[in-house]
Order: structure tokens, then C-alpha cells, then sequence
């Protein structure tokens, strides 16, 4: 009785950790996680969910929506679009370098059914569209792992492409971040060796030669071009960008002359470029379910009870060990050493995003031992775009790592300048209230003022939140308004002696509203710098939607993207102050 509650216990666990981490759901990776054309990702060019939620789902099928005939034939019409592939390429040109795609993808394991690669309208590049109407939980699409790309945070690299190019020096490569890391995977196989020996010697050739060649990302404009998004947050994260992307290069070149030999600075920004805009990321980094430990153990529980080695309740005791063993590597360790997975899956990487509203999510598979794209509620018709959500990205992500920006993004950010160069004369004027003694110092010294100016000399941020606001800007969000940290501050600030003097001086005591009148000049302050800073921009709110209607006739819509994305960006960020200062009235 003893081993069968122990049995039943054991069954239990492993069903709860099963249900919880064998379909782990990842999320396309970014800088800072139903979108219309102007959405879409640079190399497409199209849409853009938060890394940590791709769209919750409850139990779903395993079966594969009903088969269509070449459900991954791409379209022999061709369609102009301004993508990535230098602007006035047309979809037609990446079509044809698809050919080949969809025959090695069913030569190769990867399942597919309802599902094609095709183009959009005329703005839009490739993704995935429906052929037949996809009901909630529909499988559509599964890649086996072995024809992934992936590397691991914080430390992970590949063996063979160790020995190949860094055998001399291998520290330079397993210490580089995941980009650098997938840019060296994606370059050996597009410039090197197309061989994937780990996939059984499989060329990937035509996958790689299905990817977007050049991308239409700030990090090839001009300063002009940077100059005219009219927000310095972005530009500064552009900038801390260039110059992290040149060093880790120059760092694998040092280290292998064979790498520099066989891959320009040009190229690894592009490999750099492809795996920041296609990889999916997720905490789960465990191995795939391997059945032979739990057969081996089947095996000699039984060999131990035939001989008479023991009793029935110590071989369950070396089963239970066997088991909780096996969960607590492929579950337990990676979420407690926050190990994160990154990964490009062919024929998957080719979903667009979609801040609200996506029609699909992918996850791993766990007994499968592959990565899955299904369809989540209420399902996908017949010929619609099936969107995934990249993860709550903001416009700034969206624009700097996948080259397009997001009308009315509901996870979009402002970035306002710290509270040390806000004007405070002009914040008096609007409260009514004088700043009193000893509250600036306050607010320093409890590091609510925020950085001054240059006065940051860190390396790149480890995350690329914090790069796009290295100086302690205030942030206004549109989901949540304006940091709660920052309107504590004010009331601080703009406080009565009074009452600065009831809160003994104290800036956690004004967590809290302290009186109705303190409130309101604080929600004065915050107001009366939005203000400020919508009045300096160089252009208004009606000139740009003016400009973007001029850029978008003209040319016969084949518009650079480098002249529309700038007005389209700062169109945004105008938009979202705006709302947020209609708001405070």
C-alpha cells in the first residue's frame, strides 16, 4: 500500500511538472515580447508579444488541422513591397530565393497543414497565411528540434562551429551574448559550411537562402535619419547598439582569424539583424522526454523484485529517484537558474506579430521534441494572416530590432527626459508651489532625479530596456501611465513646508497622496512637462500626419523607409503624450 501511494504521489508530480513545462511557451525576442500592414517586420516588411506571454492556452490538440494539398507552395504572383531587401525590392526576388523552401521542409520532417507562405497586399512582404479555416488548438505547424538554431543564456555555444573557427581561441565565442552566438550559427551555415551535421547532414541551404538579405533597422540610417525620430531615447539605444555590435565582431575576429576571413562586419550584423528579429525566447531549457531512463529503471525494478533483491518499497524508492531526478533537470534547475532559451525555427520564424489579437502562438514540445505553432481562440479563417504576438514590445523596440512601427501600440512607452532637466520654474508656475529647501537633494540622493547627461560610462545595459533609458528618463506607458516612482517624487517636490515637515522629511512618506491640493500640483507638474516637451518638438502632430499622407502617394507607394519609418515613429510617441495629457486635465 506504502509503494502505491508512493507510486500515485510520484505519477502525480510528474503529471503537474508535465502539464506545466511541456509545452513552454516562447516568445519572438527583442530589444526593450492584429497589426496592420504598416506593422509588419522590416525584413517583410511587418507587425510585431511581450516575451513572456505569446497568448495564454489552455489544453490543446495534438492532431494537425486537415491536410491541404502543398499547404506551403508560395504564390507565383508577384508584388511589389517596400521590405528590407534595400526598399525597392519587390516580394517576387525573396519568392524566388523561397522556391525550394517548402520541398526541403517536407523533405526534412517539418509538418505542416493549412498553412502557406505567401504575400499580402502591395505594402506587405511574406508570412503565414490560412489556406482552410483553422479552429482553436489546431497544430499547424511542427519543426523538429534538430533543425532549429539555438543557443542558450547565459553561456552556450556549438561544438562544431567551435572546433571549426574558434579552436584557438574558444572563450571569445562561448562568451558571447545569444545574438552573437546565433549570428556565428547562422553565418557558418549561410557562408561556410551549409552542413547541419547535428540534423543527420541536412543542407540548409534552403532555408537560409529563404531569409531577408538586408533589413530596413535604424542601424543603417544616417544621422540625419536618427535625427528626424525626434526622441533621444531611441537614438542613444541605436548608438549603444552600434558600438556593442562593433566590439563583440572585433572580439570573434581577434580571437579567429578564421572567422574574420570567412564572415565581414557586415555579415554578422546581418546574421546579428536575423536573429534578433526571428528568434523566440522562453525560460524552458531542459531536454527533450528521453523514455529510455524510465524504460532502464521499468527494467530493473523488475530484475530487482524477480530475484528477491529487495522489497517492493525499496524499488519504488529507486524508481522515485529515477523520476524526480529526470523532473528536476528538465523542469526544476533551468526556471531556478533562469536559463533562457533562444531559437530560430525554420518555416516558423516566417509569423509576423500582432500586439493584440494573435491568431497563433508557438511553444516547445516536450515529448514531441519540437517546436509548434497552433491557432488560439476564436480560430483563423480561410485566407486571413495568421499573427502571432512577439511580446509586449513598444515602438522603440519595434523599430530598432525589427524595422516597422505600431499604429496605436497598447504596449507603447515615452520616454521623458529626467526629473534633473525638467524646468522647475515653469513647473512652480503652473502649481502655484515653490520648490522648498532640501527637496532636490532629497530626491538625488533617493536616485529619483535620474542621471545627468553623459554622465553614464557603463558598457551596454543587460537588457535592452535599460539601454534605451540609461539615464533614468521618466517613463509614460499607455497601459499603466506615468511611473508611480516619478509622481511620489513630485509630491515630494512641490510639497508645502507643511507637509513636508508631516512626512519628517521623509520621500517614502509620500508614496501615498498626502492631501487633495499636494495631488493636484503634482498631476500639474507632470502635465505642465508633457506640455513642455510636446511644444519642443521641430514638427506638430497634424504636420506629420501630413507628411506621412505625402510620402505614402508618392512614388507609387514604393516610399524609403528610411524617410517614412522617422515620421511614422515620432507620429506615435506625439500621439501617446498627447492622450497622456489629456488625461491629467
Amino acid at each position: 500500500r506504502r509503494a502505491a501511494r508512493a507510486t500515485t504521489m510520484l505519477l502525480l508530480c510528474l503529471s503537474s511538472a508535465a502539464s506545466a513545462g511541456a509545452r513552454s511557451l516562447l516568445h519572438r525576442d527583442a530589444a526593450f515580447a492584429s497589426v496592420a500592414p504598416s506593422s509588419r517586420r522590416s525584413d517583410a516588411p511587418r507587425a510585431l508579444s511581450s516575451p513572456r506571454r505569446a497568448g495564454r492556452v489552455g489544453r490543446r490538440g495534438s492532431s494537425f488541422a486537415a491536410p491541404r494539398p502543398r499547404a506551403t507552395s508560395l504564390p507565383a504572383a508577384s508584388r511589389t513591397a517596400a521590405t528590407s531587401d534595400g526598399g525597392a525590392t519587390t516580394t517576387s526576388s525573396r519568392l524566388k530565393r523561397t522556391a525550394a523552401f517548402g520541398e526541403w521542409a517536407r523533405e526534412n520532417d517539418i509538418k505542416y497543414a493549412g498553412v502557406q507562405v505567401s504575400s499580402g497586399d502591395q505594402s506587405s512582404g511574406l508570412g503565414l497565411y490560412a489556406t482552410q479555416s483553422l479552429s482553436p488548438n489546431d497544430v499547424v505547424i511542427q519543426v523538429p528540434t534538430k533543425l532549429t538554431l539555438s543557443v542558450e543564456s547565459p553561456t552556450d555555444y556549438n561544438a562544431a562551429m567551435e572546433r571549426e573557427l574558434f579552436a584557438s581561441d574558444p572563450k571569445a565565442y562561448r562568451n558571447a551574448p545569444w545574438w552573437a552566438s546565433l549570428s556565428v550559427q547562422l553565418n557558418y551555415y549561410d557562408k561556410v559550411n551549409p552542413v547541419n551535421d547535428g540534423a543527420g547532414g541536412v543542407s540548409m541551404r534552403p532555408w537560409t537562402d529563404s531569409l531577408p538579405r538586408a533589413y530596413d533597422t535604424p542601424i543603417h540610417w544616417s544621422e540625419s535619419s536618427l535625427d528626424e525620430l525626434q526622441y533621444r531615447p531611441t537614438s542613444e539605444a541605436v548608438a549603444l547598439q552600434k558600438r556593442s555590435w562593433k566590439d563583440q565582431y572585433e572580439t570573434l575576429a581577434s580571437a579567429s582569424p578564421a572567422f574574420a576571413s570567412k564572415v565581414s562586419y557586415d555579415d554578422f550584423v546581418w546574421g546579428c539583424e536575423t536573429a534578433r528579429s526571428r528568434a523566440f525566447s522562453g525560460a524552458y531549457s531542459g531536454s527533450a522526454f528521453n523514455p529510455i531512463p524510465y524504460a532502464t529503471t521499468a527494467a530493473c525494478v523488475a530484475a530487482y523484485l524477480g530475484l528477491g533483491m529487495g522489497t517492493v518499497e525499496q524499488a519504488a524508492n529507486g524508481a522515485a529517484l529515477v523520476v524526480c531526478g529526470s523532473i528536476l533537470k528538465d523542469f526544476v534547475l533551468p526556471k531556478l537558474l533562469k536559463v533562457q532559451k533562444y531559437v530560430i525555427c525554420p518555416l516558423i520564424d516566417m509569423a509576423n506579430h500582432a500586439g493584440v489579437g494573435a491568431a497563433g502562438n508557438v511553444a516547445f514540445e516536450y515529448f514531441a521534441d519540437g517546436f509548434s505553432l497552433a491557432a488560439l481562440e476564436p480560430g483563423v479563417s480561410r485566407g486571413s494572416e495568421v499573427f502571432i504576438q512577439y511580446g509586449p514590445r513598444n515602438n522603440d523596440q519595434l523599430l530598432q530590432y525589427y524595422g516597422f512601427v505600431e499604429e496605436d501600440n497598447a504596449h507603447d512607452v515615452y520616454i521623458l527626459p529626467p526629473i534633473r532637466e525638467w524646468n522647475v520654474g515653469a513647473l512652480e508656475a503652473a502649481c502655484g508651489r515653490k520648490v522648498g529647501p532640501g527637496r532636490l537633494e532629497k530626491l538625488d540622493r533617493a536616485g529619483l532625479l535620474g542621471k545627468a547627461a553623459g554622465g553614464s560610462d557603463a558598457g551596454p545595459s543587460s537588457s535592452d530596456a535599460e539601454a534605451a533609458n540609461d539615464i533614468g528618463g521618466v517613463v509614460l506607458a499607455r497601459a499603466t501611465g506615468i511611473d508611480p516612482a516619478v509622481v511620489q517624487a513630485l509630491r515630494a517636490l512641490i510639497s508645502s513646508d507643511a507637509e513636508w515637515d508631516d512626512a519628517g522629511e521623509a520621500i517614502g512618506n509620500f508614496a501615498a497622496e498626502v492631501s487633495p491640493e499636494n495631488e493636484r500640483a503634482a498631476r500639474t507638474a507632470v502635465r505642465t512637462a508633457m506640455e513642455m516637451e510636446l511644444e519642443g518638438k521641430a514638427t506638430s502632430i497634424e504636420e506629420d500626419e501630413n507628411l506621412i499622407r505625402a510620402l505614402s502617394g508618392a512614388k507609387g507607394g514604393g516610399v524609403d523607409a528610411e524617410e517614412l519609418l522617422p515620421v511614422k515613429f515620432r507620429l506615435e510617441k506625439k500621439k501617446l503624450l498627447r492622450e497622456a495629457i489629456d488625461g491629467m486635465r
